[in-house]
């Protein structure tokens, strides 16, 4: 036993001593291969968003009962869990599981019938489920359809974003333009076409929306302001077109748009896209009940490249034009992760004007422009890199005396790439108020907000 014991120590001694420490640490991916050229596989990914937010409070505020002028939270922005793969030279398969906006009061609106908060364990879900066939491979160009819960869908880049690779601290949500209202976190069940012919990406969908009174909150009274409709369900057509000038975008993903490439890729596209959907919304005028169609339709450029390659330098930008027709008098407040419960100062015609909430939709129309710099490789030597952005998004609502201004200015600490980075963010929006304008609110003043983000990408 002893001599069976001693060759095993000594086994594992020399064994130890061939393997040399290494900080190679280049691979950024979970993946098993399913044949040997790796052309089958499937793979796993893991996204963590921690936000660290301190903000100035609309007028009113409160949290748990209580004034707040300010806060302090901490919260997950989103946590996401991806699997997939390409199990033959045809069928792919996509799914994503997690949550998103969780902190202390994320299960505060929503109340079980016993009248208590909800179970804050509850917020996880399928972000999406599909599969797809691809009918037609010619080199980089393919087409492929594809059904289930998904993103894929029109209006804008911005409208399925790939939250992982993205430049400012937060996409543009005013771009997901229905979230949480006849979708699931801007995902849909839809039967849907996307492809590569060219220059030329497309992606078309017929979308089935979910009926707005199965999103969780209470529904907006039938006013003279339009909301989304609780009668005559009808489908949403969507579609975008992408004109590729340099590289393509990457098209593993069904759906999902990189936010920037860090200079690895040559982007420069033009882009159009539309969203549509009949009798969408409803409003009242006198006895009669009005039904509006929605009509969302955006043009844009986007621009991604890489300035010098030998520094690794680059520069990423985005103008867009967003023309929101939701119907008559349609205008949603709508906080991101908001910190706060509710308000002694509400305005009427719209709901949720607490914590760090404005206007983010409504009918009218948008432009959204970003722009940031990628210092060089290596510039904090071990430790990373530096990517400053900022963005401004300006809105011109029908409900809105004055045009609407929110922008903000952050910084990425690139410590590899996106896999690790913090990035630190100030916003600056508006708060309104009602006017002497019958159903308009006007300006009265602004707050702020600044955020710590630290995101895990594999």
């Amino acid at each position: 036993m002893k001599k069976i014991l001693s060759i095993f120590l000594l086994t594992g001694s020399v064994s130890m001593a061939q393997v040399k420490p290494t900080d190679d640490n280049t691979r950024t991916d979970i993946r098993y291969n399913l044949n040997e050229s790796g052309s089958h596989y499937v793979k796993v990914t893991f996204t963590n968003q921690a936000w660290f937010r301190f903000n100035e409070s609309n007028p009113g505020t409160t949290v748990l009962g209580d004034p707040k002028s300010s806060t302090f939270d901490i919260g997950l922005r989103r946590t996401r869990l991806q699997l997939f793969g390409q199990i033959t030279d045809r069928i792919f398969f996509y799914t994503q599981f997690g949550m998103n906006n969780f902190n202390k009061v994320s299960a505060f609106p929503a109340y079980n019938t016993a009248g208590s908060p909800s179970n804050r364990k509850v917020a996880a879900f399928f972000h999406d489920a599909l599969g797809e066939y691809e009918v037609q491979r010619k080199g980089t160009g393919f087409i492929r359809f594809g059904g289930g819960l998904t993103i894929v869908n029109g209006f804008s880049r911005f409208s399925q974003p790939g939250i992982g690779s993205i430049m400012t601290t937060d996409v543009p949500v005013f771009a997901q333009a229905t979230v949480d209202q006849t979708d699931q976190f801007a995902r849909k069940l839809a039967v849907y076409s996307r492809g590569q012919i060219g220059k030329v990406n497309y992606r078309v969908s017929v979308a089935d929306p979910f009926p707005v009174e199965t999103n969780g909150s209470a529904q907006a009274a039938i006013s003279q302001n339009a909301v989304f409709s609780q009668r005559h369900h009808h489908k949403q057509f969507e579609g975008l077109l992408i004109y590729n000038i340099f590289d393509t975008d990457d098209n593993t993903t069904p759906g999902y748009l990189a936010g920037t490439y860090l200079g690895k890729r040559r982007v420069l596209n033009i882009e159009a896209g539309i969203n549509s959907r009949k009798n969408a919304t409803w409003r009242r005028e006198g006895a009669d009940t009005l039904y509006n169609n929605m009509t969302l339709w955006s043009v844009a450029a986007y621009l991604d490249m890489p300035l010098d390659n030998a520094k690794g330098t680059a520069v990423s930008a985005y103008l867009g034009y967003f023309n929101t027709n939701y119907g008559r008098g349609y205008l949603r407040y709508n906080g991101i992760m908001n910190p706060a419960t509710g308000t002694t100062q509400p305005i009427a015609g719209v709901g949720g004007t607490q914590g760090n909430a404005y206007p983010m939709f409504g009918t009218g129309s948008v432009i959204y422009a970003q722009a940031g710099y990628k210092f060089k490789d290596g510039l904090l030597g071990s430790q990373g890199t530096l990517m400053p952005y900022a963005s401004l998004q300006y809105a011109d609502y029908d409900r809105l005396l004055n045009g609407m201004n929110v922008f903000n200015v952050g910084l990425n600490w690139l410590i590899k790439g996106h896999t690790g980075k913090m990035s630190l963010n100030y916003e600056n929006r508006p708060v309104y108020r009602n006017s002497n304008v019958v159903n308009e609110l006007e300006a009265n003043g602004r707050r702020g907000a600044v955020t710590l983000q630290y995101q895990i990408s594999i």
